[in-house]
């Protein structure tokens, strides 16, 4: 039993393997490395620069993990017997060590003197990424659409371009290193991603009803 146990999860491993979006999420990582690699070919890099890149890194890398929940056969998977957040789950793990090595690369990438604390910029990367999978998962719980990445994109673009602008001065968690509130800011980076957290792991059960039931009796 065990044996037949142990190969049935493998299977199960390498059939969500099959349905991970790896263009997706290899295109934000290849131009993610190329938003932080490239300015180092005209020269030096000015000290105050790190951090935005790395930070624009972790966007546009977070953008392909919009993409992780797609399923094209949504509707057929929906009624197997192994449960929609378990397959969420053997996505995101995944993924995960692929988003590891590739935030190395992308830390490897800042010269030392541009490298803005290592700790701090990565917890801010860590609550960028794990927002995007949760506004994915959001997508996929309150829609019908299998392939509700390029709308999340798109929503998560505008959201990482305006919430810089937008953030109270108070709440801004944009500041650069040094800043008197750096520290809470990070505090609220923290916050960020314990609540990202919370809402993917809330939206990956199945729904009890399609959101078109419960849109139809409304009508």
């Amino acid at each position: 039993m065990r044996r037949s146990d142990g190969g049935a999860r493998g299977a199960l491993v390498a059939a969500v393997a099959r349905t991970v979006p790896w263009r997706a999420v290899g295109a934000g990582a290849v131009v993610g490395l190329l938003v932080v690699g490239l300015p180092r070919l005209s020269g030096p890099l000015a000290a105050w620069l790190g951090l935005p890149l790395l930070r624009a890194a972790a966007l546009v890398f977070a953008l392909g993990l919009t993409f992780l929940l797609d399923d094209p056969a949504r509707r057929l998977t929906t009624p197997v017997p192994t449960r929609r957040w378990v397959r969420s789950g053997l996505r995101v793990a995944l993924v995960a060590p692929v988003a590891a090595l590739w935030w190395t690369a992308a830390l490897a990438l800042v010269p030392a003197p541009a490298r803005p604390p290592i700790g701090a910029v990565t917890l801010e990367a860590a609550a960028t990424a794990v927002l995007a999978v949760a506004a994915a998962a959001v997508a996929v719980r309150c829609t019908d659409e299998p392939e509700p990445g390029p709308s999340v994109a798109a929503g998560f673009l505008t959201l990482g371009l305006l919430a810089p602008l937008l953030l109270p001065t108070r709440w801004n968690l944009f500041v650069a290193v040094g800043d008197p509130n750096w520290q809470a800011a990070h505090v609220g980076w923290a916050a960020v991603l314990a609540g990202a957290a919370l809402l993917g792991a809330a939206c990956t059960p199945e729904p009890t009803h399609s959101l078109r039931a419960r849109v139809a009796p409304g009508r």
